[in-house]
């Protein structure tokens, strides 16, 4: 939990968020209630937020420990919201054991697949779960800019490694892997999902010098308007920490 608090965690949450609506805005009429599965919900920062806003929210978490953060702050939302979400304890690389083919409008997969050695039989997976016109949204370490962490923090050696390589240790000393936009694009496609928009998270905001404490209102405000910006524009975007995918099920 330390290793997800600060502004790195405030700013990925709000963008992705922000990002999440605008896909929603786009491709579901105004006002309906929609299905959302959160695969490797952690939190439930998303979970709770969809939640909130009219959506019946099903969260899947394998981690007991983040399952029970999870509850605790499901516990403290009114009831209307709690008779929303159902939170289950389980594998992402499962979902057929759990779901039927098409039982939900959009699935959220944020910040699993680095976990994940070979994660195209999950991405099918998570695909047959979207009825005909749903939303697939991953979160993912972009398998293309590796080298900026190290490199803005001086790190040489470690910057030359990363260019031939996606497989790194993360900020909990974790040995995790990274995705490739030209890859998961391939991969969106086949699965019958294909990438429709793509969005960078964290492009100032990465290395060290952001701090874990967040800024005043004002500043933050306009730190989280740099960053949409950039989010959503090249060449900016792609040497992003993060790549947000949308892809949608034909």
């Amino acid at each position: 939990m330390e290793g997800l608090g600060g502004l790195r965690n405030a700013v990925r949450q709000e963008l992705v968020g922000r990002q999440v609506d605008e896909q929603i805005a786009q491709r579901f009429p105004v006002g309906q209630r929609l299905r959302v599965l959160d695969v490797g919900m952690g939190q439930g920062t998303q979970a709770l937020r969809l939640a909130r806003a009219g959506h019946k929210v099903t969260g899947l978490e394998k981690d007991p420990g983040m399952l029970d953060v999870a509850r605790a702050a499901l516990a403290g939302e009114p009831a209307g919201i709690q008779d929303r979400v159902e939170l289950i304890e389980g594998d992402g690389r499962e979902t057929g054991a759990h779901f039927l083919p098409g039982s939900f409008d959009i699935v959220l997969c944020h910040g699993v697949l680095m976990y994940v050695p070979e994660p195209d039989a999950m991405l099918a997976g998570l695909a047959r779960m979207l009825a005909p016109g749903g939303l697939l949204s991953l979160l993912v370490r972009n398998g293309d800019a590796l080298a900026m962490r190290p490199g803005l923090d001086g790190d040489w050696s470690g910057a030359l490694a990363a260019f031939d390589t996606t497989d790194y240790t993360n900020r909990l000393g974790l040995d995790v892997r990274a995705d490739r936009l030209s890859g998961l694009t391939a991969t969106l496609s086949g699965i019958g999902a294909p990438l429709q928009s793509w969005y960078g998270v964290r492009v100032f905001t990465d290395g060290t010098e952001a701090g874990e404490q967040l800024p005043p209102e004002d500043e933050l405000e306009r730190l989280l308007a740099a960053e949409e910006r950039a989010g959503r524009s090249d060449p900016y975007r792609g040497v992003a920490a993060l790549l947000h995918l949308c892809g949608v099920r034909g």
